[in-house]
């Protein structure tokens, strides 16, 4: 059907980005032209060279209690717990607390009752082959790898064993089908399984350590992982700890980061899904399976404040973006006449034009005079 859109922008108020930011030094050479497979393997082979020191299995103790202490905490006395939900500490609490989402960060070693231990995410039995961390004096990069393997209660990391995730909702627990990890820790998971299938593509696959169905163009990723990661934005906790890491000065750092928490868009750019955050606006990446070749701008540059956007592609989203990275508009679900979009009284300037069609998106520069 033929459709033509008619918007009139009004530049009331400037919308920043949530996080205005590019990149880090880390990725300096990359090119962010690239989609789909391209980009994965250019993700892969990044964080695999970089990956330079591998810390053996005891010092994950170490490093844990570094790079996982509560933001909150201004004494840094604590650890964050994953799959934990309740506040109280133990033994502060009547109980032993397997609920608990914090605990004294000294609190470590394999008993139960106010003891934390280190959870391997991506559980060992499950990958092909099963992941080692070395405690019986062999070593395994994939048992070993810091980006995965988190502080959890003793007896909830128990619960989970090597339950495969699954959907659900609330906090942490037993579903039909599986483990749910919590509201609070699920795009944490879905972004430490994204890496760990980059890192280790064929002993980690994203398929074999949660359920649900897999993506059209890549049949070793779920879709309940894409999900997921654009569900729940990544928190300064991750940030903290992913800094640690890409950062070799540091005691027991890797040398490495997980670029989905850098920015967790890349797995849109990839795997395509639910667009999920993007933290680098000034890096206009664009998603797979957009005809480019149907979109054009006129005119441009504009001489009239007014530029038309002719495309056959129903448009979901359209938003205008100055040279600084703000938002200055964001129109969605526009309606339209004969594949023509309208926007008019645009105030002088130059702009990116980011189209978005079925969670795909392009970008196109355009200048009003």
């Amino acid at each position: 059907m033929k459709k033509i859109y008619t918007i009139v922008l009004l530049f009331v108020a400037v919308m920043a980005f949530p996080q205005a930011g590019a990149p880090a030094a880390y990725y300096n050479g990359s090119n962010w032209n690239l989609t789909g497979t391209s980009l994965k393997t250019a993700l892969a082979t990044k964080i695999t060279s970089t990956h330079t020191r591998k810390i053996s299995y005891d010092n994950i103790w170490d490093a844990s209690q570094v790079t996982d202490l509560d933001p909150a905490d201004v004494t840094n006395t604590n650890v964050l717990l994953l799959y934990g939900f309740s506040n109280n500490i133990c033994p502060a609490s009547s109980s032993d607390g397997d609920d608990h989402r914090r605990r004294n960060k000294n609190s470590t070693g394999g008993g139960n009752s106010c003891i934390w231990n280190r959870e391997h995410t991506y559980a060992k039995s499950l990958g092909t082959p099963a992941l080692v961390d070395g405690g019986s004096g062999s070593s395994s990069d994939a048992g070993e790898d810091a980006h995965h393997i988190r502080p959890s209660d003793v007896d909830r990391n128990g619960n989970r064993g090597s339950k495969k995730f699954a959907p659900g909702s609330g906090n942490s627990g037993n579903v039909a089908g599986g483990w749910y990890p919590g509201d609070e820790w699920k795009g944490d998971v879905a972004r430490m399984m994204m890496y760990m299938y980059l890192r280790y593509p064929t002993q980690c696959l994203p398929k074999n350590v949660g359920t649900g169905t897999t993506v059209s163009t890549d049949t070793n990723m779920i879709n309940l992982f894409l999900q997921w990661n654009a569900e729940d934005p990544v928190s300064a906790y991750e940030d903290k700890r992913n800094t640690y890491h890409g950062n070799t000065s540091n005691s027991y750092a890797q040398g490495n980061r997980n670029p989905f928490i850098d920015n967790p868009y890349l797995a849109t750019v990839i795997w395509g899904g639910p667009a999920a955050e993007n933290r680098w606006p000034n890096v206009f990446l664009s998603t797979p399976d957009f005809d480019f070749a149907t979109v054009s701008v006129y005119p441009n540059p504009s001489n009239n404040h007014k530029i038309n956007i002719e495309t056959e592609q129903v448009l979901d989203q359209i938003q205008l973006i100055n040279i600084n990275g703000q938002l200055m508009q964001q129109i969605k679900n526009p309606n339209a006449q004969n594949n023509t979009y309208t926007l008019e009284n645009l105030p002088s300037g130059f702009y990116f034009l980011k189209l978005t069609s079925e969670n795909h998106s392009t970008t196109k520069k355009v200048i009003v005079n």
